[in-house]
C-alpha cells in the first residue's frame, strides 16, 4: 500500500509559512517523520534531516548545541528533539536573528518532557500539533473533518464514506491503526505489537522513570487494557499487576506522556454538583488494547465480553484524532453523576453541549437517549443528541437525536 497520506499535512504546509519552528508530537511509529520526510520532497528546498536517535549527533546537540547548528543549517528536520532540550535556547537565538518561517520541523515522542523545555524557550515562536496512529478517515481516504452530531453535515458526507458491515468494523478496531501495519510494512500483528511495547515503550518508560521490571510493567500495560473505556481506577490496576499505587500513577503518566492512552475528564460545572470526579481512560490504538487483551482475531473481539469497550474506545479515539488532525483542541467529555446516571460522551463546542451514547447494536433503542436530559441544568444549551452505533446508514430518533453509525466518525 505504501504511504497513506495525512490529514496534518497541509495543516504542516500553512503553519510553516507564519511559524519560524513547528514541533510534532506523537508516540513512536504513529509516521510523524515518515510525513514530514515525505513533505520535504514536496516543498523541495532543500530541508535537511537529522536524528538524535543518532548517538554521535545526540551527544553533539546536548554538549555543543551551536556547532550542531552550524552543521544542520536551516531549514532542518530535527527527528527525537526530545534527546536534547539544550537545543532550544540556541534555536530561540537563531529564529530571533532571522525571523525566517518554516526554518525548523521537529518531532518528538515524549509530550510533557518537551512541553515543558519549549514553553519556557520558544513560547510564540513554534507551532505545536500532535499526531495520533492513522484514523478511519485517513485510512479510508475520507476528509479531514472532526466529528459533529450537525445533521447537514452529516448528510453531506455520508454518501462520501463507504459503509462498514459490523465484521469488518472489528477487522479494523482490532488490526489498529499504526502505519506500519496498515500500509502492509509489517505483515505480523502480534510480532509488530509485541515489539513495540519492548522496545520503545519500555526503553522509554525506562528513560522516564528509571529502571523498570520488564514483565511487572508488560502486566500493568496488559491491566490497563483490560480497563479501557472505564472509569480510572490506579489500584485495580497496581493490584493486577502486582506494583505499588505511587507506580502505576507514575507508569499512567508516561503511558500519557508518550501518547499511547489519554484520559477523558467528566463534565461539570457549579450546577451540576453530583458529578464524579474521576476521569475514564481510553487507548489511541485499539489494535494495541486487543494485542494485550489476548483476541486472538476480529470474529473473538467482536463476539467477546469487552466488545462493548473496545467499540466505545474506538469511537472516541476517532473523535480525539479528527480534532487533532485538524490542528483544533477537542472539547469531549463524558457525564457521570452519583445517581449512575451517565453519557458516554459530551462534545462542547459554539455554547452547546451534544450528548452522544456509544453502543455495539444495529437497532439502538430510544430509551437511550432519555439521560441526555440531565445536561439541561447545564448552563449551555442542550445541543444535537446522538445514538453512534453498528447501523447501516445515519438516521434519527427524532429532530433532537440522531442514529449516526460507528464508520461516520
Amino acid at each position: 500500500m505504501g504511504y497513506i497520506s495525512r490529514h496534518m499535512e497541509e495543516r504542516v504546509l500553512e503553519l510553516s509559512k507564519s511559524y519560524s519552528a513547528i514541533l510534532l508530537t506523537g508516540p513512536r511509529q504513529a509516521g510523524k517523520t515518515t510525513m514530514l520526510r515525505s513533505l520535504m520532497e514536496r516543498e523541495n528546498i532543500g530541508r535537511r534531516y537529522v536524528t538524535l536517535d543518532d548517538l554521535a549527533e545526540r551527544d553533539m546537540a546536548k554538549n555543543d548545541p551551536a556547532m550542531f547548528l552550524q552543521l544542520h543549517r536551516p531549514p532542518v528536520l530535527i527527528d527525537e528533539v526530545q534527546y536534547a532540550p539544550e537545543l532550544f535556547t540556541y534555536i530561540k537565538l537563531y529564529i530571533d536573528e532571522h525571523h525566517s518561517p518554516g526554518d525548523f520541523w521537529m518531532t518528538g515522542s515524549q509530550i510533557f518532557r518537551l512541553m515543558r523545555g519549549v514553553q519556557e524557550s520558544l513560547a510564540g515562536r513554534v507551532a505545536l500539533l500532535h499526531m495520533s496512529p492513522l484514523s478511519q478517515r485517513e485510512l479510508t481516504g475520507a476528509p479531514c473533518e472532526p466529528f459533529t452530531t450537525d445533521l447537514e453535515r452529516l448528510m453531506a458526507e455520508r454518501d462520501r464514506i463507504e459503509p462498514v458491515t459490523a465484521p469488518e468494523m472489528f477487522e479494523r478496531i482490532w488490526r489498529g491503526s499504526m502505519p506500519g501495519l496498515a500500509s502492509g510494512q509489517f505483515s505480523d500483528r502480534n510480532i509488530f505489537y509485541s515489539s513495540y511495547i519492548s522496545t520503545y515503550v519500555e526503553r522509554d518508560v525506562r528513560e522516564l522513570s528509571g529502571s523498570i521490571d520488564a514483565l511487572k510493567f508488560n502486566r500493568f500495560v496488559t491491566a490497563t487494557a483490560a480497563r479501557c473505556s472505564q472509569l480510572l481506577n490506579y489500584k485495580a490496576i497496581a493490584d493486577d499487576a502486582d506494583v505499588d499505587l505511587v507506580t502505576a500513577k507514575n507508569w499512567i503518566n508516561i503511558l500519557e506522556a508518550l501518547g499511547i492512552v489519554f484520559l477523558l475528564h467528566p463534565y461539570s460545572n457549579n450546577v451540576l454538583k453530583r458529578t464524579i470526579k474521576t476521569p475514564k481512560l481510553y487507548f489511541y490504538d485499539t489494535g494495541l488494547v486487543c494485542y494485550l487483551t489476548r483476541w486472538s482475531s476480529p470474529e473473538v473481539a467482536e463476539s467477546g465480553a469487552m466488545n462493548g469497550a473496545i467499540l466505545e474506545n474506538f469511537a472516541v479515539s476517532e473523535m480525539v484524532k479528527g480534532y487533532q488532525n485538524a490542528g483544533l483542541e477537542p472539547y469531549l467529555y463524558f457525564y457521570r453523576d452519583r445517581d449512575a446516571k451517565e453519557i458516554d460522551v459530551i462534545l462542547e463546542g459554539d455554547g452547546k453541549l451534544c450528548p452522544i451514547e456509544i453502543k455495539k447494536t444495529a437497532a439502538p433503542d430510544k430509551r437511550l437517549t432519555r439521560v441526555f436530559s440531565v445536561i439541561d441544568k447545564s448552563p449551555l444549551q442542550l445541543g444535537t443528541g446522538a445514538v453512534l452505533c453498528m447501523s447501516d446508514k445515519l438516521s434519527a430518533f427524532d429532530r433532537d437525536n440522531l442514529i449516526v453509525p460507528v464508520w461516520m466518525v
